[in-house]
């Protein structure tokens, strides 16, 4: 491991993404920008028209829909290259100059929802019938409609859009703290040489077998998080308190609910993930115990759970191996949804290695128009080989649905989002067990597939109900600060992962660096995703076509669909508890064969 990180300008070029592809230079980039001021002036001058006729309604229609396509592919391409490295200044500013017309064309066009809202139904079928272009949008309008009661007036409207900037000061604050900013200290590895932890390495540091290497860098990360633990806890007062802000302003009962009804999902879909998982966490207290056992301790502490359980099992994977076993495991999938995957492997859709300054962790990212973007830090661990195929699922959704929709309903909800990714990890699992006959082997693999349970699934729903709670407490009136924000997550810690794990006082501090407590209920979608994921997978192995069949009329479903009703397709029904349980039955027979394993 080296001690400090590449420069940007020192990673290999085909270790990149290729950003040429969105625009060949910034002047493209700037022309893009230049067209969609002119189009959202063009959508502001038809205020006040939009019931005048069905032509003049199908007219910003379509010029609206023009303007999100081109604005989205410029947001995209800044947002790319502020991420490469976010202590490059010039992008920092392209960056904010994308989020500054954002934020203009939401006030310029922000009377459009109130508007249509505005046109009475009977009247919209005389559109429909005078104008068939119109049919397209039909859907689009039924949407706008569904949120009827939390629309406001145009002016009103307008004056929420125009406080989107600011609104994401506390996120965009946190994440250039967290990213570009802290600096964590140096650790000793396993060779007595000193490394510097950063948030790509700490992973790695924690799943070391040397438990000293993985407490001090335990110690050390948060000891930065401690010491900004009040300015951390005064951004997430001020995250949850924009999301009071807007949730009140739409006339929602909480945050809860104006998250998830934007997303066409009920709230009871969080309170039953979060009430079923609650009742199946002696299955998790069992695994910790399991762990506890198979490290041999005489106590188990939070720096011990990301450490693989069997010895000596654990090896290093290179990104060209990840990548043949990845088109390996997801052959079931058919040629067709391999062809894809090679061509993002090829031609560089994915930025590979962290180097200093690049956003921490992994996503998929992308615009109507262009191939999606994949961001990895790859380490050469198994977790990495997952994290790959991970994202690659993200962007074959995208890709399924781009190439079945038009713009208006390509961008899938994020309800759904997670389904596709977390299928290709599961193929991948059940490809590996099936390709070892090496008991010890097994039980590694076994062990990691415990861990995805552990990590998406109740830790995912842990961070759920903190997230419900803490919007919950500034609800009611009190402010979030570093002591309650403390002793409610260590509470919760202390309930997941029950009486054998030792809660250490710095696991207090995990909320302060936990980037998707900004991102607004977002996290319980990982741990219905799994759920559903498991059903889904196991469908594709156990009928083949038929199943493949449902799956990929899934993943060409956009937006086209609520996304439960579309999860139907696929045949997850999430509006009942069963997926969730039968998720719970499988961790628990996976469970039981690693029990046996270890004996």
């Amino acid at each position: 491991m080296a001690k400090e990180l590449l420069k940007r300008e020192e990673v290999r070029v085909e270790d990149t993404w290729k950003l040429e592809d969105m625009y060949p230079s910034e002047k493209e980039w700037e022309e893009d920008l230049k067209r969609v001021a002119e189009l959202a002036e063009e959508i502001a001058g038809m205020e006040g028209h939009l019931a005048e006729s069905a032509g003049n309604l199908l007219r910003v229609l379509e010029k609206s829909a023009e303007l999100g396509q081109k604005l989205m592919l410029a947001y995209n391409y800044a947002e790319r290259l502020f991420d490469q490295d976010q202590k490059n200044n010039a992008h920092q500013a392209m960056s904010a100059k994308a989020m500054s017309v954002y934020a203009q064309v939401a006030s310029k066009t922000a009377y459009l929802e109130p508007e249509i809202i505005g046109i009475d139904g009977e009247k919209l079928e005389r559109f429909y019938q005078e104008e068939p272009g119109l049919e397209l949008y039909r859907r689009q309008i039924q949407e706008i409609c569904r949120l009827k009661e939390h629309c406001l007036t145009a002016e009103m409207e307008k004056l929420l859009a125009e406080a989107t900037e600011m609104s994401n000061t506390a996120s965009d604050t946190f994440s250039v703290i967290n990213n570009a900013d802290f600096q964590f200290p140096e650790v000793e590895d396993e060779k007595g040489e000193k490394v510097r932890i950063t948030h790509g390495r700490y992973g790695t540091l924690m799943e070391s077998a040397d438990r000293r290497v993985r407490r001090e860098s335990f110690e050390k990360m948060y000891s930065v998080y401690q010491q900004y633990a009040n300015t951390l806890a005064s951004l997430y007062n001020g995250q949850v308190k924009m999301q009071i802000f807007y949730a009140k302003a739409r006339k929602y009962a909480n945050t809860l609910e104006a998250a998830v009804t934007a997303n066409d999902v009920s709230p009871a879909v969080y309170h039953n993930l979060v009430e079923t998982v609650g009742k199946n966490l002696d299955k998790l207290h069992r695994y910790v115990s399991l762990r506890k056992k198979c490290l041999g301790v005489e106590e188990l502490h939070m720096y011990d759970i990301y450490t693989p359980m069997i010895p000596d099992a654990a090896k290093e994977i290179s990104y060209e191996e990840a990548k043949a076993t990845v088109l390996k495991a997801l052959a079931p999938l058919g040629e067709d949804y391999l062809q894809k995957l090679r061509e993002g492997f090829e031609n560089r859709w994915i930025d590979v290695y962290e180097n200093q300054g690049k956003c921490s962790g992994a996503y998929s990212a992308g615009a109507y128009g262009a191939h999606p973007y994949v961001l990895l830090n790859y380490s050469g661990t198994l977790d990495s080989m997952f994290t790959l195929a991970h994202e690659m699922g993200h962007a074959l959704h995208s890709c399924y649905s781009n190439e079945n929709q038009p713009y208006i309903y390509a961008d899938y909800k994020i309800f759904v989002a997670e389904v596709a990714s977390t299928t290709n990890e599961i193929l991948l699992m059940e490809y590996l067990l099936k390709n070892t006959e090496d008991k010890k082997e097994r039980a590694y693999l076994l062990n990691h597939y415990l861990d995805s349970f552990k990590g998406t699934v109740f830790r995912q729903t842990q961070f759920a109900e903190f997230e419900m709670m803490s919007n919950a407490l500034c609800e009611s009136g009190e402010s979030l600060n570093a002591g309650n924000l403390n002793k409610m997550y260590l509470e919760l810690n202390q309930k997941y992962y029950g009486p054998d794990m030792i809660s250490d006082e710095q696991i207090a501090y995990e909320w302060a660096r936990i980037p998707h407590f900004y991102y607004n209920f977002y996290v319980y979608q990982y741990a219905t995703a799994f759920s559903a994921s498991v059903a889904i997978a196991k469908s594709i192995l156990k009928e083949g076509a038929p199943a493949v069949e449902r799956y990929k009329k899934f993943l060409s479903g956009g937006c086209s669909m609520a996304p439960v009703e579309l999860l139907k397709i696929a045949g997850v029904n999430l509006e009942t508890p069963e997926p969730i349980e039968q998720a719970m039955q499988t961790f628990g027979e996976i469970l039981e064969e690693m029990e046996a394993l270890v004996k």
